[in-house]
């Protein structure tokens, strides 16, 4: 089996590295803008070789994980490279601009959108872990307009190293996102910021910084060229959701304002709920 990792970080070099533990005779190829990166995918023994889009032509299986800016620009071009029974295969955090940008393409049957969720607030082939993707859930969009046979490539993999499948449009895939990565994402950055301005003055403060603050501004630590660019091209659900949640900072606010600490109490209380959402248990209601 012939793979290329078109883009060698954290997302594409732990998909490599999954696939060359199921199948050890894999030829795994880098393709990367970065040189750097290349030789660091090689020297970690995630890739066996580099290449370029000339390697896609007889590639079995492609995956994309390189900014959504770039993927939107690109994909065309490596779908025109790409063999007839080749499987191309992105991870983009948005769905709906990527899926338009191949949709009258000739070779759309070609390609299977995907959205793993998984990763780390690292970045860089030296970031790649192997099992990043065992139980994590793999959103797909479109799937009626892959062709059969190499859905069911794609999907042998991705049952092999352990995540679960879940169709979705793209529409509903980026409104939904939004609320639980990408607003999640922007409260991490924002939260750092706050505090960073903060320690300008008050430079004790990190020493009181303990493991509440650390696991909240964690994603903050994520990379602005990737995450950047997704909040662009999902730029109307991020707002919507970035009202909704400043509304609801606003009341909490008001609430300590007033003093009313027992509807902080409430308010506190009642998304306690969300422990039973993350276990999957269903809320039974009031």
């Amino acid at each position: 089996m012939k793979v290329v990792i078109v883009g060698v970080g954290l997302i594409g070099g732990s998909f490599a590295k999954d696939v060359k533990k199921l199948h050890p005779e894999a030829e795994i190829i880098g393709v990367d803008k970065s040189e750097s990166h290349l030789d660091e995918a090689l020297e970690l023994g995630i890739i066996d070789t580099k290449g370029d889009y000339g390697s896609l032509t007889l590639a079995d299986m492609v995956f994309v994980s390189i900014p959504v800016n770039a993927l939107v620009a690109e994909l065309p071009k490596i779908l025109d490279a790409a063999g007839d029974e080749t499987v191309v295969i992105d991870a983009g955090s948005t769905k709906s601009l990527i899926c338009q940008s191949v949709d009258e393409h000739p070779k759309r049957r070609n390609f299977m959108a995907c959205h793993p969720i998984a990763g780390t607030e690292f970045s860089g082939p030296s970031a790649a872990i192997e099992g990043l993707y065992n139980g994590k859930t793999n959103i797909i969009c479109e799937v009626e307009k892959t062709a059969f046979k190499l859905q069911e490539r794609a999907l042998a993999i991705f049952q092999d190293i352990g995540m679960r499948i879940r169709y979705m449009n793209p529409d509903a895939h980026d409104k939904h996102i939004a609320y639980v990565s990408h607003l999640s994402h922007i409260s991490s950055f924002m939260l750092g910021k706050t505090v960073i301005e903060k320690e300008k003055n008050e430079r004790d403060i990190f020493d009181m910084a303990g493991s509440g603050f650390e696991s909240t501004v964690r994603l903050a630590k994520s990379s602005p060229d990737m995450w950047a660019p997704i909040f662009e091209q999902n730029k109307d659900n991020v707002v919507e959701t970035l009202e909704e949640y400043i509304q609801n900072l606003t009341k909490f606010k008001k609430l300590i304002e007033d003093n009313d600490f027992e509807s902080v109490h409430q308010e506190m209380n009642n998304t306690n709920r969300i422990k039973q959402i993350l276990k999957g248990i269903p809320l039974t209601k009031k």
